[in-house]
């Protein structure tokens, strides 16, 4: 099966590069997605650009595919499954969670000329990065890709209701799954308590376990893969 990877903010495909060997090696198929504005150089790329590029890759796939998003792109994967619930077998969130229509995709941080650059470490101080040594740091600050504004301050537009029959993973590495259905039961999550089949499943990582956890990551990916119902 097909399993596209789809990385949060100022990330390229190649941080992906522990978890596609892995996946492989347990008999699926890795697709790191490419999204513009993340590595293309581009400053100008939108959020339906980078919706687009995710559509490309589940039109482009081998059957129906999982997605998998990390972070803000969680959002871009919950885009695919409305734009394209038929088609796409199942959606693994990674350390996020899908915006409502109408919200913005990832308005957090300030702004410099027209792009959204890393922070620094300041704002993920404590169970985020706590796995994460100094040169693990050092390395993914000097990678970062500054998001274009565009991308940032989009606007998610969704459409189809069939997207809340499309099955859900919700993986929790800096939170834990009772933590996440405490804001699903709570009404934080309004798009999550829709869905109607969701599982919550823990990693034992701060934010990013495709750097600190790649193998871990891609036998719960390949797991996911496995237990896909061929019927849906």
């Amino acid at each position: 099966m097909d399993i596209l990877l789809v990385a949060g903010l100022w990330l390229d495909e190649s941080v992906w590069d522990g978890v596609v060997p892995a996946i492989e090696a347990r008999g699926h198929r890795a697709v790191p997605v490419a999204l513009p504005g993340q590595g293309d150089g581009s400053t100008t790329a939108t959020l339906d650009d980078q919706v687009a590029a995710v559509l490309a890759a589940v039109d482009a796939a081998t059957g129906k595919p999982v997605v998998v998003g990390h972070s803000a792109a969680c959002t871009l994967a919950w885009l695919a499954a409305d734009a394209r619930p038929e088609k796409v077998a199942e959606v693994v969130l990674v350390g996020g969670f899908p915006t409502v229509d109408g919200g913005s995709y990832a308005d957090f941080f300030d702004l410099a000329d027209g792009v959204m650059p890393f922070p620094g470490w300041g704002p993920f101080e404590g169970p985020d990065s706590a796995d994460l040594d100094e040169e693990a740091r050092r390395t993914f600050a000097a990678r970062a890709v500054p998001v274009p504004a565009e991308v940032a301050r989009g606007v998610v537009r969704l459409h189809d209701e069939r997207r809340f029959e499309v099955p859900v993973v919700l993986v929790c590495p800096e939170f834990t799954p009772a933590q996440a259905r405490s804001w699903i039961d709570g009404g934080d999550l309004p798009e999550l308590a829709r869905v109607r089949h969701l599982e919550l499943v823990d990693i034992d990582s701060g934010h990013w376990p495709m750097v600190t956890q790649p193998v871990a990551l891609a036998g719960l990916l390949s797991s996911v893969a496995d237990s896909v119902d061929p019927g849906r």
